[in-house]
């Protein structure tokens, strides 16, 4: 049995996890942790059974949850500024770590590499967890190797009350297709426009557009557009609820308990992609 540790219960994606584990037969959800509803019983909270009755603590005393709960993974869907302080508390106690939040300093991923280390404690950090995504991002990196020469745009779109922007998702898209095009993304990418690119230096090996849409409650739309000369692929993957990430949050909890090397996974590799 999985001992489980969940913060951010009553968030979002937390809520959705949360009746996950505690209906699956491999999981026993020890302890959960936020700002919110403390002392609610995170079954009544929701809406499913509980046998062992386990209340919402404040996250503010992690510490102390993690000594009297002993749990073996922690999943985070939060916010960056939370899961890079709980994360850490997490990882030197030698917990594995689930973390979906996007958003993450390049420090804290930095400094947090040589925490899984230190304290072999592997864990999955990844910006969509969702299956289906994660064959998106494979199949956009194999279409950008044969369409190197063709003009590339990223397109995403969310509920308005995601606070980044671009996603995670659309800029681990980048990434990937400008390491299949030997370029630097970082120096590629250009965050939406008010002119159109240099026609001298067209194609996506000089220049990847991406593109953030926020309106209503969009699950989460990504589109890569590849356009050639009279004619364009438009690859594109779109999420109808939050169910598919949280589906892949769970099978990342068990996925890492079994992880050997003391490292950061990716759901790629969680998948065996």
């Amino acid at each position: 049995m999985i001992k489980l540790l969940i913060l951010g219960p009553t968030g979002a994606m937390g809520k959705i996890i949360s009746k996950l584990a505690l209906n699956d037969g491999d999981i026993e959800v020890v302890a959960a942790c936020d700002v919110s509803n403390i002392g609610e019983e995170l079954g009544a909270y929701v809406a499913t059974k509980d046998p062992n009755k386990v209340k919402i603590n404040n996250v503010n005393n992690l510490q102390n949850v993690i000594e009297k709960t002993n749990p073996d993974v922690a999943v985070d869907f939060t916010v960056a500024k939370a899961t890079e302080k709980n994360s850490e508390t997490c990882v030197k106690n030698s917990i594995r770590c689930i973390i979906g939040t996007t958003a993450l300093s390049q420090d804290f991923l930095n400094k947090f590499e040589k925490l899984v280390k230190e304290h072999n404690a592997p864990a999955v950090i990844s910006p969509n967890m969702a299956t289906g995504v994660n064959i998106f991002f494979k199949m956009a990196s194999v279409l950008a190797n044969y369409l190197s020469e063709w003009d590339i745009e990223i397109i995403e779109a969310h509920h308005h009350r995601k606070i980044d922007a671009p996603s995670g998702t659309a800029l681990k898209t980048g990434q990937l297709i400008s390491n299949t095009l030997g370029s630097d993304f970082s120096a590629i990418a250009k965050f939406g426009r008010n002119k159109g690119p240099n026609k001298r230096l067209l194609g996506a090996k000089n220049e990847i557009g991406i593109h953030s849409i926020r309106a209503g409650d969009i699950v989460g739309d990504h589109i890569v557009l590849f356009g050639g000369s009279g004619e364009r692929i438009e690859l594109k993957h779109q999420a109808h609820s939050r169910l598919c990430f949280a589906t892949g949050a769970i099978n990342a909890i068990k996925f890492i308990v079994k992880a050997k090397e003391s490292k950061i996974y990716s759901t790629a590799e969680v998948l065996g992609l």
